[in-house]
């Protein structure tokens, strides 16, 4: 499996001090880069196409039970959902969940990512869609990180909430950085939050 490394982020094991001068791609490379990051990655993950085996590795589904959607969260519709979230609490450091989730966590290897996301279909089964890391602010500052983490030249989403709005921009965690990588086709783009081709119409509550 061919390891890329972007920015700090170790994407298939390397360390920063075996790739630290590779520069980020452009143009169509980073295109062509981008689609060989997926591939490799979905390589990677590929067991997890079976809910129950992630089950198995410890990954929990989400304790709110959402099926997130850009709408919920108080956004334009057409960008699309990103479905249910499975988490690995350890490789999160999760140390808090009330009254905000919060973490030590400063994991970036999206080939054993520390949350999957499914779509929930109508026979009640999930399909795996994509893969995410979150990183929370304090602790990335505090392993001497001196900007928010990079992918494939894209710098990851940073979320906190604004309490002078009535949603939750953080998702009701602390302050953090988190970027997704799609394996479904993702007109908003492969590094994009949310998608519009994945849909919670079928999510059970």
């Amino acid at each position: 499996m061919r390891a890329v490394l972007w920015g700090g982020v170790i994407v298939a094991g390397l360390t920063a001090a075996q790739l630290a001068a590779a520069p980020p791609p452009t143009g169509n490379v980073q295109n062509d880069e981008v689609a060989a990051l997926i591939e490799s990655v979905r390589a990677a993950t590929l067991r997890f196409e079976d809910v129950n085996v992630a089950l198995a590795e410890g990954y929990l589904p989400d304790p709110s039970g959402q099926c997130v959607t850009a709408e919920v969260e108080g956004m334009p519709a057409e960008l699309g959902a990103m479905g249910i979230h499975y988490l690995r609490p350890d490789l999160l450091g999760l140390t808090v969940t009330t009254p905000r989730v919060d973490g030590t966590g400063t994991h970036t290897d999206f080939a054993n990512p520390a949350i999957l996301l499914y779509e929930p279909q109508e026979d009640g089964s999930l399909v795996l869609v994509a893969v995410e890391n979150l990183v929370f602010l304090k602790a990335w500052e505090a392993a001497g990180n001196g900007g928010p983490p990079t992918l494939a030249g894209r710098t990851w989403n940073y979320m906190v909430d604004d309490p002078t709005t009535p949603a939750d921009e953080a998702h009701h965690f602390e302050a953090h950085y988190d970027q997704h990588l799609w394996f479904r086709d993702n007109p908003n783009g492969s590094l994009e939050p949310f998608n519009p081709t994945v849909t919670c119409r079928h999510h059970q509550v």
